[in-house]
């Protein structure tokens, strides 16, 4: 392949993408943000009954709009040209609540996600390389169904044990008592007596669990005991739901047999740009209800190639990468969400292993490719 083209080609559209942005990509994520806090409302306004799918799916499908839309997008400050909320500060100090209030500390967030993992895709210094985050279990020598029913597990809590330690201990790495020896790092994360530990407890769990829940079902001890109850175990249910909802459209971005892992960090623009499609993969695409169901996380190649472009940007440049790719003969990987979970399980597991790409291959590719055309001029 031609890489300099390539990336000359990408650059080029993702330049065109930028200009084209406006009021409409404004006026769409307001949209998005609608139909989130009228989940919400469903699922508040039913929450008190009785314990119910209603509730729970609509509860949990509001949250889970706020972080994998709102939060994300607006966090990679893919709204600031268009006049829209700035990333900037998002979901920090007293916006906390207003903004984007979950288990998750924004700016521990903003940290490991925009910065360490989408700079280090798939390198082992990605934080959310799940190969080498599980590589504990691919190891072990517990039966494949214990290891399937584990990951089951995983799924419905990871947002707890996973993604909110994990990301105050990034933000924390250079401090030295966030480690202990022998003692894995999402483990100490949760010893208070470590800085992380008391950011996690302080920042994360008791804020979320207190609010919800100790005092929004408190609150409906005005109504009965009942309503009480059934607000807290619709809360408690949606939770999981939103863990394993999450888990399908997150985790599955990056792993699979057919997606490659990288031994060593990029060599320059080009092969960053290359590395955001060989180690990324798409799910089904297209139309508003389709992307809000995979959290506009279906459109994962373009929006690790441009992470501060507007959601409603990678619906128009879907089509425009995919065909670029095929004329250049990049592989583009897409695939239903429901096959990419199932590559990525058998990661997890040990069934798959990751492609390795060696960068200097690329390089010398174009270098022999380069020597080739100088000696026929």
């Amino acid at each position: 392949m031609d890489l300099d083209a390539f990336s000359n080609d990408l650059q080029a559209l993702g330049a065109e993408l930028r200009q084209e942005c406006g009021e409409a990509d404004l006026a769409h994520l307001r949209r998005m943000e609608r139909w989130g806090r009228l989940c919400s409302l469903l699922g508040w306004a039913t929450a008190w009954i009785a314990p119910n799918p209603v509730s729970i799916l609509a509860l949990s499908t509001g949250r889970f709009a706020r972080w994998t839309m709102v939060g994300h997008h607006v966090g990679h400050r893919g709204y600031d040209r268009v006049g829209g909320p700035s990333g900037k500060g998002f979901g920090e100090g007293g916006r906390r609540l207003l903004d984007w209030f979950d288990w998750l500390v924004p700016a521990a967030w903003k940290h490991e996600h925009n910065v360490l993992h989408h700079y280090r895709l798939n390198e082992a210094r990605d934080p959310d390389l799940v190969e080498e985050n599980l590589r504990w279990l691919r190891e072990s020598r517990w039966p494949l169904p214990a290891r399937y029913l584990l990951v089951f597990f995983f799924a419905l809590t990871w947002k707890w044990l996973y993604y909110a330690p994990n990301t105050i201990a990034e933000l924390h790495r250079e401090d030295d008592t966030l480690e202990a020896p022998d003692v894995p790092r999402n483990v100490w994360t949760w010893d208070p007596r470590s800085p992380a530990g008391r950011d996690l407890w302080l920042w994360s769990v008791l804020p979320f669990a207190s609010v919800h829940f100790v005092l929004l079902p408190g609150l409906f001890l005005l109504v009965s005991p009942w309503a009480a109850f059934s607000v807290l175990l619709n809360q408690l249910l949606a939770e999981l739901l939103t863990n394993l909802h999450s888990f399908l459209v997150i985790v599955p971005n990056h792993a699979g047999g057919d997606l490659y892992r990288f031994d060593t960090p990029a060599r320059g623009k080009r092969e960053f740009l290359l590395r955001q499609v060989l180690g990324s993969a798409n799910f089904r695409t297209g139309g508003d209800l389709n992307d809000f169901a995979h959290g506009y996380l279906n459109y994962q190649i373009e929006h690790h190639l441009w992470p501060d472009l507007p959601m409603a940007a990678y619906q128009r440049a879907q089509p425009r990468v995919k065909a670029l790719c095929a004329r250049h003969g990049v592989p583009y990987v897409q695939e239903s969400v429901w096959r990419r979970v199932a590559r990525t399980v058998r990661v997890m597991v040990g069934e798959e292993t990751m492609l390795v790409h060696e960068s200097a291959s690329v390089s010398g590719a174009a270098a022999a490719s380069g020597a080739r055309a100088s000696t026929s001029a």
